[in-house]
């Protein structure tokens, strides 16, 4: 539940928190966006949609930002002090929802795209992750707004179940691809699962914190804390890999392009091991 009240310190911690997300979505949307050209036609859709994640998260938090401030008010001098609910005025978590109904199909997407996986086993996925994710953000919802424990725990453990076969997926297929990737990325899809197990892992731990016995206002700033910082690592930083990950595959399926590009010396060239697996991964895919 919102607190009635939060301290100087604690509205000053969600303030910042949410001060620095937005920072962190917008430039990382404007940064993906304007490094295009520097990866091949084939993998610039991938950054396209990341940065349009980014762009989604940072429109929302800037209405989070604004409800927070408005929900929260203070009449101590020069606005330090203890902050109250204002009258007429409540925090809108329902902003986080629509922005993940938004961005987690299209996170799913983006990896899917610049794994370049077979054509037939992309559509399967985008089959099974987009409708699973769309079911798990609707069902966690009513739990997240409702201020009864028997609610919260049943919409709860229905959203556990698409959230799970989610990553389940995600997992083994990103372990199955790393034999088909150039050898120069495997290590970076390789962490990819775990970054997705860790920052997707923090959304359930913080739903349930009222479960858990926490409650008042410490909980609930620690749960935006939560929220905020999971959002960063699952979208900017995410969207950072993925274009890691399109730099270097472009590299290996366009040498030209890639003297091109190193010829600037902005990157070092591939080693000639590297150039050997590749080549090796390239006619097992085949």
């Amino acid at each position: 539940m919102i607190p009635d009240q939060l301290t100087q310190g604690q509205f000053d911690t969600v303030y910042n928190l949410l001060s620095f997300v937005i920072a962190s979505q917008l430039f990382t949307a404007l940064f993906l966006l304007i490094v295009q050209p520097r990866v091949l036609a084939r993998y610039r859709q991938a950054l396209v949609i990341s940065a349009v994640v980014c762009g989604i998260a940072a429109y929302h938090y800037f209405r989070i930002f604004d409800s927070f401030k408005a929900a929260f008010v203070t009449d101590a001098p020069g606005g330090r002090g203890v902050y109250t609910q204002a009258a007429g005025e409540s925090f809108n978590e329902g902003y986080r929802y629509v922005d993940w109904l938004l961005t987690v199909p299209l996170l799913l997407t983006e990896l899917i795209i610049v794994l370049a996986l077979a054509r037939k086993l992309q559509t399967s996925l985008l089959y099974r992750l987009i409708p699973a994710s769309v079911l798990m953000i609707g069902l966690g919802y009513p739990g997240e707004i409702s201020g009864d424990d028997a609610i919260r725990n049943i919409f709860g453990l229905l959203s556990t179940v698409p959230f799970i076969y989610i990553l389940y997926v995600l997992f083994v297929e990103l372990t199955r691809s790393l034999e088909r990737q150039p050898g120069a990325v495997r290590g970076t899809v390789s962490r990819m699962r775990f970054l997705l197990l860790a920052t997707w892992g923090v959304y359930p731990i913080a739903y349930l914190f009222p479960l858990l016995g926490f409650d008042g206002a410490d909980a609930w700033v620690i749960k935006q804390a939560g929220y905020s910082i999971a959002d960063i690592a699952a979208k900017a930083v995410y969207g950072l890999l993925i274009y890691k990950i399109a730099r270097v595959k472009s590299y290996v399926d366009d040498p030209a392009f890639a003297e091109v590009e190193n010829s600037h010396g902005e990157e070092p060239a591939l080693s000639e091991r590297s150039r050997n697996e590749n080549t090796t991964a390239g006619a097992k895919t085949e």
